[in-house]
């Protein structure tokens, strides 16, 4: 979409933000409530079903999927801890496997992990694992590989992502109980870890010795090939633990750089599901015989503001730029309104998700004073964008428009996703991103703490990282939720996000898909569980 194209869609505005023919959802303000999945077929049918037509018919064996999806780069990775597009995670959740996961609610589900259980002060965990699981090579997977993957991550000279998560383990005391039980004592109370572990990224299990750049995993597909960018080709895992899985025999994941040509792979035959779709393309997608599934999620494609850079290091300034976004027209523009509006806070899909907060809404006039307040009336500032994630250049542009009114130039400096992940991420000013759904502790240990891996905003607050601490080793639920909730505040008053809203996850699939769930943790493709999907 061009700069003429989003000037259309905001003269929309007025008529209540119709985008061609798509039907429009809900528009939840003020509450962090999910819509229910939305099936379209062609002719525009819709369905408020829990569950997708396309798992109604029995699974058939066989068959090779194509899958076309975008947010890949040349610098796309095998690394299971290490990944940053989205194309990393399709290809890691069909090679490796996590102890804990999460079931299409939101809520956590043992994978690798039969159990988990604490002592009563949470300084001590137990992790019973399953047994009967091999990995590609035929070893088999044990309680060593665990505790390998934890030293992995951690290791001081070359931690991994997901190093922060884990940080409050004590690796020097862990322990084998037994070939697939061990013990993890912590350095302080660590009521969160279920769910440390439970990331779509980074925490993946990995086996004793393991060589990104010759993967090997549990998960239900191996790796045959892999051009970083372009294509990778993975075939079915003869010996996978979970009997029966997967349908397939073959994964094919081709890389594209935008949605345009995307389409019309999936509208020529050459694919037959896609990922993260605008809400402009449902109609041409249906009206041509395809499918599209429409899911709510609780993942976030945030505007970024580097709190230790001017203008930016002025909370003023800050809360000026969150009064700029009108979030449900934005929303309506993007995505006709499907999906969820946003308070600046992330994690919505977590029970500790503070509903309370008052709904921050466009207030020009409050910008305006802030902005003089903070002497920086008739800003000019770059806002760095790139096709990251579905609706992310067309944000931006929406964005652009609506801080005209508060007198706020916004320049967009368009650039690739490669350029964009590389030497200057966590380097711009001002910037987006996006990030699948993680429960509130650990995805502030993934971004909003001094010791974060991926922490854009550079938000360094004492008070903030002592409650971080005060939570972990909180074991009581509500007391925790207490602490998280101020926590809440402090990124709403002070914090360097901007997230208008949670987009809907928009996935387009031929009629011979089957298999295909909604998802609320912001994941295409079934959290890119290729395992479940079969032809007809």
């Amino acid at each position: 979409m061009n700069d003429d194209d989003a000037s259309i869609l905001f003269n929309l505005a007025d008529k209540r933000y119709t985008r061609r023919d798509v039907i429009k959802g809900a528009v939840a303000a003020g509450a962090a409530v999910s819509l229910g999945p939305i099936i379209l077929a062609a002719c525009g049918g819709q369905s408020s079903s829990a569950a997708s037509p396309s798992a109604v018919a029995s699974p058939r064996r066989g068959g090779v999927l194509h899958a076309g999806l975008t947010g890949g780069s040349s610098s796309d990775t095998l690394d299971a801890l290490n990944g940053i597009t989205n194309v990393d995670e399709a290809r890691a959740a069909n090679l490796y496997e996590p102890l804990m996961g999460f079931r299409a609610d939101g809520s956590l589900e043992p994978v690798l992990a039969e159990e988990m259980t604490s002592n009563a002060d949470a300084t001590i965990w137990t992790i019973r694992l399953k047994s009967g699981i091999t990995w590609h090579n035929g070893k088999d997977f044990t309680a060593d590989d665990v505790m390998y993957t934890f030293r992995r991550i951690c290791n001081p000279k070359s931690p991994g992502e997901g190093a922060s998560s884990l940080a409050l383990l004590n690796l020097a005391s862990m322990r084998k109980l037994d070939a697939h039980t061990l013990q993890v004592p912590c350095t302080a109370p660590f009521s969160a870890f279920p769910q440390s572990v439970a990331s779509l990224q980074y925490v993946y299990i990995v086996p004793e010795g393991y060589d990104p750049t010759h993967p090997i995993g549990t998960g239900p597909f191996e790796l045959v090939s892999f051009t970083p960018g372009q294509q990778s080709t993975f075939k079915r895992n003869p010996n996978y633990w979970q009997s029966g899985l997967p349908y397939l025999d073959e994964v094919i994941i081709t890389d594209y750089a935008d949605a345009t040509s995307q389409v019309n792979a999936l509208l020529g035959g050459q694919v037959q599901v896609v990922n993260l779709l605008e809400a402009d393309v449902m109609s041409e997608v249906t009206s041509q015989g395809k499918k599209i599934l429409v899911s709510p999620g609780a993942g976030w494609t945030p505007f970024t503001m580097r709190v230790d850079s001017a203008p930016f290091n002025d909370v003023r300034v800050r809360q000026a730029m969150r009064l700029i976004v009108d979030r449900e027209q934005m929303l309506a523009l993007l995505f006709s309104g499907h999906g969820t509006i946003g308070n600046d806070i992330f994690s919505p899909a977590d029970p500790a998700y503070d509903r309370q907060i008052p709904q921050r809404e466009q207030d020009i006039e409050q910008a305006k004073s802030l902005l003089k307040a903070a002497g920086r009336e008739g800003l000019r500032i770059e806002l760095v964008t790139a096709d990251i994630a579905q609706g992310t250049i067309a944000a931006a542009q929406v964005f652009a428009q609506q801080a005209q009114a508060a007198g706020v130039t916004v320049n967009l400096n368009k650039t690739t996703v490669t350029n964009f992940y590389g030497t200057n991420y966590l380097k711009w000013v001002f910037a987006q991103d996006f990030w699948y759904f993680e429960y509130y502790l650990p995805q502030v240990a993934n971004c909003t703490l001094s010791t974060s891996p991926f922490n854009e905003t550079h938000f360094n607050n004492p008070r903030y990282a002592s409650l971080h601490l005060e939570a972990l080793r909180t074991v009581d639920d509500s007391k925790r939720a207490e602490i998280c909730h101020e926590m809440q505040m402090i990124d709403y008053n002070e914090g360097g996000y901007i997230i208008p809203f949670f987009p809907p996850v928009i996935d387009g699939y031929a009629p011979n898909i089957q298999g295909l769930l909604p998802s609320k943790a912001g994941v295409s493709l079934n959290n890119y569980q290729f395992k479940y999907l079969s032809l007809s």
